[in-house]
């Protein structure tokens, strides 16, 4: 074997060499891959936040919709209301759907329309075999870019949007749907009604004033 054959040999071993040692440093020194937020869907503008983590197929959580609504318009900016994703996909077989439906008219600024008429008409498409086409429907009621919508709704940066909040549930400690988080703390026995909810809002807000 030649010395001219040895010194080429090496060259190219070395090349080789340096390139996995390059693109080994890339990976290590490259930005991590984005991570989705939570979301930040709120009404009010108070110093007390209340949030529900809540699933849009959910009985109970349209049982509390009324309630809520009721909550928020006695209160208006005294304190904040925040909705994040909370689907439970093992159930409610379309629940992600309706989520998704949310999160892409979010995108277009109304997803409190979507929120509203999801919980008004859930007994229309909790058990329907085309609960997305319904949703389309929806959308374009609310005069949103229907192409848009779809495309949205199909993204994965709408999917990750919601496993991030469902992620921010579970570290809340929610098991079901709605938990309710006030300032920080679950509510494991959530009020059956607007005067329960107000003696704790007025209490959180008594605190906050004493702080």
């Amino acid at each position: 074997m030649s010395k001219r054959f040895l010194l080429i040999l090496a060259a190219i071993l070395a090349v080789f060499v340096g390139a996995i040692a390059i693109s080994k440093q890339n990976k290590d020194n490259g930005q991590p891959a984005p991570v989705a937020n939570t979301t930040n869907h709120t009404q009010g503008n108070g110093k007390v936040t209340l949030i529900e983590y809540g699933d849009f197929q959910c009985p109970a959580c349209a049982s509390y919709y009324p309630l809520l609504k009721s909550l928020k318009a006695d209160y208006g900016d005294k304190f904040t209301f925040k909705f994040s994703h909370y689907p439970l996909v093992s159930i409610h077989q379309n629940a992600m759907a309706a989520h998704r439906a949310a999160e892409a008219a979010a995108k277009q600024d109304k997803f409190w329309e979507m929120h509203d008429t999801l919980y008004e008409r859930q007994t229309v498409w909790a058990s329907s075999q085309n609960a997305s086409r319904i949703f389309e429907d929806y959308a374009t009621e609310l005069g949103l870019n229907i192409d848009q919508f779809k495309q949205d709704v199909a993204s994965g940066e709408v999917n990750d949007i919601i496993n991030s909040d469902v992620k921010a549930a579970q570290a809340a400690g929610a098991t079901s749907t709605p938990t309710f988080v006030l300032e920080g703390k679950k509510i494991d026995n959530a009020p059956q009604d607007v005067d329960g909810f107000k003696k704790l809002i007025d209490e959180a807000i008594a605190n906050k004033q004493s702080d």
